[in-house]
């Protein structure tokens, strides 16, 4: 099976860097189902591509097949996995690219932050559900998509199609992010895998669909396939992309399935049977965390407000349609996350923008002093503060409580005692792939009162989400006050 992968950007070679594969050599990799290859047929300045090709040995495939297997039981004798794009191929990508998926250059740390024109075109991908299942899962994602039947016999057209097609892929992107694009959506798409499914690849799909899978109108159907429609797993999925991706509200299935595992089963089993009937289902844990910020911001009457680390602007949306708030920023150290925001305030129309509001957003750092962070009466912190390195958590609190010192700061932060209750989460995981640490209730509130003595606060706790008795609520909220 083949994968190839072409740029036309200035100094197009340069995308060796990005693979961390010259392009002057040939290179080979074992896998534990053949050789995955890795070699440039074309490497000029102004174009170049890189190939990945998967030599499956059929003895190795037969070896790691199990009775799970859609096809196990001619899987021995006849297949398509040899020359099929599907997980063989999305595993290979995982062996061979592994830094270049986590986003790493460390020789051209710029360019691997940089959308670059790429074309990928995978010759044959099982593709359940024909070509215009390849369209829906790729094109929301900013992918011109070609998705060619491939005919079951060129000589008997009356045979019809194939379940192949040919896709050809074209955009600017990330390289780091088509990347793990394909290694979730292959699979998808060939809706089989050559491996059992186990509680661990919820964290790999987490992974992999960080800033892409929470905003996708279709993440749940990806998320059913991806994990072979393992109902505790897709519901334990689903629950943690829910909580941890930002993903913009007409973009949620309303049936989708809730963080909080108890309440989501009518949702799950709408999802699943494929049923038109009307399910309410509960508010997600991110819409209640949402809800609670912007009560607390009404109770202490601040209706200037900053958003620090506003990440693609969900929170700002909510208070611009909120008469009660006259002015309203946002910063965050991601650029791509601002242009996300600005176009969910619609800040590039201005006819849009609500009269006498004030509405902003800039690119900045909260481990640094900025003095556009001061004159708000509130700053949020909002999911942030299990972002930061431990060791810089420090300037960030003299940031935001000793530099800007609003009268007001709300935190949110996970309840890592609430873990427990995410079925497919290992023992000692986090939610989240970046997360630096999960504090304990105990935690939070020490650090709650350190930081409020040492910069004349005083705090209260908010739970948020359902407060189970045994380990709390899954969110915790401290409200500060001057």
């Amino acid at each position: 099976m083949l994968l190839t992968i072409t740029t036309t950007a200035d100094q197009a070679t340069d995308l060796g860097f990005l693979l961390h594969k010259h392009p002057d050599k040939a290179l080979s990799f074992e896998q534990s189902f053949g050789t995955a290859h890795v070699f440039y047929p074309d490497a000029g300045e102004d174009r170049c591509t890189a190939a990945l090709l998967l030599d499956v040995d059929p003895v190795k495939l037969v070896r790691t097949r199990g009775r799970g297997t859609p096809d196990f039981s001619l899987g021995q004798y006849v297949n398509d996995r040899p020359y099929a794009a599907s997980s063989l191929l999305a595993s290979a990508m995982a062996n061979v690219f592994r830094t270049a998926m986590r986003g790493r250059c460390d020789k051209r740390p710029d360019l691997a932050g940089t959308a670059i024109p790429l074309e990928i075109v995978l010759p044959a991908l099982p593709c359940r559900g024909g070509a215009g299942q390849a369209e829906r899962f790729f094109a929301p994602l900013g992918w011109d998509v070609s998705a060619v039947p491939v005919p079951l016999d060129p000589e008997f057209a009356d045979w019809g199609d194939s379940r192949y097609v040919t896709l050809t892929l074209t955009g600017r992107m990330r390289l780091a992010d088509a990347l793990n694009q394909l290694y979730v959506l292959l699979p998808v798409l060939d809706d089989a895998k050559h491996y059992w499914v186990a509680p661990d690849e919820v964290d790999k799909l987490i992974r992999a669909g960080e800033g892409w899978l929470g905003a996708h109108p279709d993440r749940a159907a990806i998320t059913r396939r991806y994990l072979a429609n393992r109902r505790t797993l897709v519901r334990a999925a689903l629950g943690r992309l829910a909580d941890a991706e930002d993903a913009p509200d007409d973009a949620l299935d309303p049936v989708e399935i809730e963080e909080e595992p108890a309440r989501a089963e009518n949702g799950l089993a709408r999802a699943e049977n494929g049923t038109d009937a009307a399910v309410e289902a509960p508010a997600s844990l991110s819409e209640r965390r949402i809800q609670a910020v912007v009560q607390a911001l009404h109770d202490e009457d601040a209706r200037r407000v900053i958003d620090m680390g506003c990440g693609s602007g969900k929170l700002l949306a909510r208070l611009a349609q909120d008469d009660f708030f006259t002015e309203i920023a946002g910063t965050d150290v991601s650029y791509r996350a601002l242009e996300g925001a600005a176009r969910r305030l619609r800040l590039d129309k201005p006819r849009h923008r609500p009269d006498k509001r004030v509405l902003d957003v800039f690119q900045s750092a909260l481990t640094y002093a900025d003095e556009r962070f001061r004159g708000y009466e509130a700053a949020v912190l909002m999911e942030v503060v299990e972002h930061i390195d431990p060791p810089r958590v420090r300037a960030m609190e003299q940031v935001v409580f000793g530099h800007a010192k609003p009268r007001v700061v709300v935190v949110t932060t996970p309840n890592a005692e609430h873990n427990v209750r995410y079925e497919g989460l290992a023992p000692g995981a986090m939610r989240h792939p970046d997360h630096r640490f999960e504090w304990t209730r105990a935690e939070f509130r020490a650090w709650a009162g350190r930081v409020a003595e040492a910069h004349g606060y005083r705090v209260r706790h908010v739970p948020v989400g359902d407060d189970d008795p045994e380990v709390g609520a899954p969110t915790q909220m401290g409200v500060f006050a001057r």
